[in-house]
């Protein structure tokens, strides 16, 4: 189950088939920054051996999504290019405390939340897209990102009790919800 705290606007699906292009880059940017966080934090944590394996295997994983979309990208004839981002990220990521191991937590469960943003936006595309490719490359997506989300819970898990866990992610979903709420009208993943 995804720990969102609200659901997407339903004129986010409505503005993201206009700008397809944009939004399709986009999601390759995002996977592309996914594969280097989860690396990123290999460098973190490199004492925390249960975090190791896990973050390689997410790495791979986002790098594969990568070429996938960057697949489609070219198919679609759509050059994959610099974008703007969404300031949604770098917004979510202000509320991680400044000292371990809270700072490692909720950089984890920050990412649980992008993961979990990302599939129900998957999810909605999935249903909305015309051309049967993409529909069938966000439906395959899918169980990855719930996975993902599901996997930077348990990490963080590892480090803090469960019930503080638990509870924290149930603060940073709100926070992640107003982010949401304020984001610019963007064609992104995550605006």
């Amino acid at each position: 189950m995804l720990s969102l705290y609200a659901p997407t606007d339903p004129g986010w699906v409505s503005r993201a088939l206009v700008d397809l292009d944009e939004v399709l880059i986009d999601h390759a940017h995002c996977e592309k920054k996914a594969a280097s966080t989860a690396v990123s934090l290999l460098f973190r944590y490199p004492e925390r051996h249960a975090l190791l394996a896990p973050l390689a295997q997410l790495a791979r994983e986002e790098l594969d999504h990568f070429e996938r979309v960057l697949a489609h990208l070219d198919r679609l004839g759509i050059r994959f290019r610099r974008q703007r981002p969404s300031p949604y990220a770098g917004e979510l990521m202000k509320a991680v405390g400044p000292d371990e191991p809270a700072r490692a937590v909720d950089s984890l469960l920050c990412l649980s939340l992008i993961e979990a943003r990302s599939c129900e936006r998957m999810r909605l595309l999935a249903d909305a897209l015309e051309e049967s490719e993409l529909r069938a490359l966000y439906r395959s997506l899918l169980a990855s990102e719930a996975r993902h989300h599901q996997t930077y819970v348990e990490l963080a898990q590892k480090i803090e009790p469960t019930a503080d866990v638990r509870g924290r992610l149930r603060e940073l979903a709100e926070h992640e919800a107003a982010v949401l709420a304020r984001s610019p009208p963007m064609p992104r993943m995550h605006a």
